[in-house]
Formats: C-alpha cells, structure tokens, sequence
C-alpha cells in the first residue's frame, strides 16, 4: 500500500544515532520515513519504535556496500512510494583506531571508502529516478566530518578523514550534475555527537547532530548546493 504522505525521505544507517534521530525529526514534520540499515533487527525496532510513537516509518534493508541489496531497497521503497522527496546518505563506518598514516592498513582504508563514498554513489544514483519525481524538487544530504575538512586536517583517523574529504568531493560532482534538475545536494558537518562512533564524552546530543541536516532536508533554501555546511552556516573545505 503506497503512503498516504506527501513527502518522503530514505536515511540510510538509520538504525541508531544520527541517522535515527534524524527519522525522527523528519517524521516529526510529516514525512513518511524509510529507515535504511543493514541490521534487521535493529532496523525493524528502530522503524516500529516511531511507529508507536505516532509516525509513519518504514524499514528497509539496506547494506550500502553491496549493489544488489540496494537494487532491492529501491525495489521495496516503490512499492511504498512512487517518489523521493529527501535521500540522506548518514551511513558509514570509522575504524581508525589511533595509528597515522604511517601505518594505515589499505585493507582497511578500501572497507571505509567502500561504505563512505563508494556506497553514497550507488545509493545516490539509484534513488535518482525516484527523487526527479519529487513534486517540489528533491534534496541530497550526504554526512561529512569536520574531520574531512582539509583545511585543517592533520593526523587524526586518516582512512575516515580521507573518505569524508573524497565525500564532500562527492557533493560538489553530484550537485553539478543535477544542478538542471531541481536536485539540490549538499554535505554536512554535524559535529561531534553522543553516538556510538563519537562515544559518551562528545561535546554534542544527538538531537544537536541531526538539526541541520533537517534544516537541508526541509528548510534551508534550494538554491542552496554543493556546499559544506555546520550549524546551518556554510563551512570551510
């Protein structure tokens, strides 16, 4: 059965965190929620948890690493959906454990930009179709990092900086390509938020993490594209 909600939005990595929270203040605002994530218990509780609360929140499973089960993610969010209205690309992975460069595994480099930037690509470009068919135009929001920011990069978690620096790369390609199509794509900074991958002693609450990509995924101007973005203020590269 489709939904009965004018707008739509997929988060992927929506099972926890910021990606789950971000669900939230979106079903908040009326949308109907697609909760991407690879785990499906998790999925499934994360989704029926808005469910009880009164929102309309649909799991889907979604690994973005594997192009099949992507294929399939789209394949059940049209039976739910005829178009995308707001694609969040949240999920990702950071497994840096302390060492520089120096000693950076490669096999671990290739599985971080396999999930942070090969995934988003694949992700983006199979939710095209749907999100061309949004009737106010659609909106991209990829999840940066400070720590992808080159202007100050320095030594801390190279695969994860590296891939989110290849990620705001992503933004900027994605946004001229789509620029005549009434696709806006940015990237974001949320900061360091109390997740599972920022830990208990982040300076910043979840609900703090997911308020500007809220704003670009509802409020912020559609004009606005291919920029980096933290606390609703454009950021530096």
């Amino acid at each position: 059965m489709k939904t009965e909600h004018q707008r739509t939005a997929l988060i992927t990595g929506a099972n926890k965190g910021i990606g789950k929270e971000t669900a939230r203040q979106l079903a908040q605002q009326g949308f109907a929620v697609f909760i991407g994530a690879r785990d499906i218990a998790k999925g499934r509780e994360a989704a029926e948890e808005l469910c009880q609360e009164g929102y309309e929140a649909t799991f889907i499973q979604l690994d973005v690493t594997d192009p099949v089960s992507i294929k399939t993610a789209f394949g059940t969010l049209s039976q739910k959906a005829d178009h995308l209205d707001v694609l969040i690309n949240n999920a990702g992975i950071l497994e840096d454990h302390g060492e520089d460069i120096v000693k950076l595994n490669p096999e671990m480099l290739d599985r971080t930009l396999k999930a942070n930037v090969t995934g988003p690509i694949m992700v983006t470009q199979d939710a095209l179709p749907y999100l061309q068919k949004s009737p106010n135009g659609g909106r991209i929001i990829n999840v940066s990092s400070g720590a992808g920011a080159l202007h100050a990069m320095s030594t801390y978690a190279p695969a994860y900086s590296i891939s989110k620096a290849a990620l705001n790369a992503v933004t900027r390609q994605f946004a001229a390509a789509l620029q005549d199509q009434r696709i806006v794509v940015n990237c974001v900074d949320p900061g360091w938020v109390q997740t599972d991958m920022g830990g208990p002693h982040a300076s910043r609450p979840v609900e703090k993490g997911a308020e500007t990509i809220v704003w670009l995924a509802t409020s912020a101007p559609s004009t606005e594209t291919g920029k980096f973005w933290h606390d609703k203020q454009e950021a530096a590269w």
